[in-house]
């Protein structure tokens, strides 16, 4: 079912305790987009439960976010096309918060709106409010099936090839992507669709000192038990970065060799990581003076 009174109570708790109010413009900004989007997606429907509905309510408590709390910053949104895309995103922070803000910056900054179809782990879907939630908002379980399922639909989807070692890092290691998997791409080769590359930077700072506790985080059936200083995710200015999108190889198939699709998974993800380098030189400070010292001298190791 659509967004409950409890949760529309937290959210109006974060607004007054945030000042989370909407500028006019912004305000109206919101609505057009969103009559955009009703259009869309009027007669949509997918086997997994979306409803546009709680899509509508789930952007107007993550855009007053987006804009007021983390300050997002859009480079690249005139790569875009009103197409589909297969979204290709390194993986920041201990909670998918990345993912939420790309999300909202795909319905809110296109001239064409759309929802973005978000991959998430069958330990998330798992979830029984969680798992419901991420399914009427439009978010699926990463399998290449429901993939093909949607962007033979003309939908997009978001994929964090890293998976969940994206976000299981501990401070020392913010900013390291780990190794890209294949499966996006060879998705991407089966239906023709071009992968765009995403970089986001300043989600890691939400929470700037973390310890991931993997032994005792398996003893509670979790994948890892992350421990941070601050519970609530501190309001980090966050930059996302949509690159130019990456064209498939004509000549490939998809029941390529593995060593031949690595060739190109490591290009976009070398491309990611000069963005990465680019975006933290760029970052605007958030304690630093604070942040930084403290890190070095608990985890002996500091990144700018």
């Amino acid at each position: 079912m659509p967004y409950n009174n409890r949760e529309k109570k937290i959210g109006s708790y974060m607004f007054d305790k945030f000042s989370l109010k909407l500028s006019s413009e912004d305000k109206v900004h919101k609505e057009e987009q969103i009559l955009k989007l009703r259009e869309r997606y009027r007669d949509y429907q997918d086997p997994w439960g979306f409803n546009i509905d709680t899509v509508i309510e789930a952007l107007n408590l993550t855009f007053p976010i987006y804009k007021k709390y983390f300050k997002i910053r859009i480079f690249g949104i005139e790569n875009l096309e009103d197409k589909p895309y297969i979204f290709a995103s390194n993986h920041t922070g201990q909670i998918p918060i990345d993912g939420m803000m790309i999300t909202t910056a795909i319905a809110m900054e296109m001239d064409k709106p759309r929802v973005l179809h978000s991959m998430v782990d069958s330990f998330l879907a798992g979830f029984p409010f969680l798992g419901s939630l991420s399914a009427q908002t439009g978010s699926i379980l990463g399998d290449r099936g429901n993939c093909k399922w949607l962007l033979d639909k003309g939908e997009s989807i978001l994929v964090f090839p890293e998976g969940m070692k994206g976000i299981t890092k501990s401070s020392h290691e913010f900013y390291d992507t780990r190794q890209f998997s294949n499966g996006f791409f060879r998705i991407a080769l089966g239906q023709k669709t071009p992968i765009v590359p995403i970089t986001v930077v300043g989600a890691e700072e939400m929470f700037p000192l973390v310890f991931h506790a993997k032994k005792l985080g398996k003893v509670l059936g979790l994948p890892t038990l992350p421990l941070t200083a601050n519970i609530l995710p501190l309001p980090s200015p966050i930059d996302i970065y949509i690159g130019k999108p990456y064209e498939l190889p004509d000549h490939m198939s998809v029941d390529a060799q593995d060593k031949e699709i690595r060739v190109h998974v490591q290009k976009i993800e070398k491309q990611i990581n000069e963005q990465l380098k680019n975006g933290l030189e760029k970052r605007r400070p958030f304690f630093d003076s604070v942040r930084k010292p403290l890190q070095d001298f608990l985890f002996k190791k500091g990144r700018s």
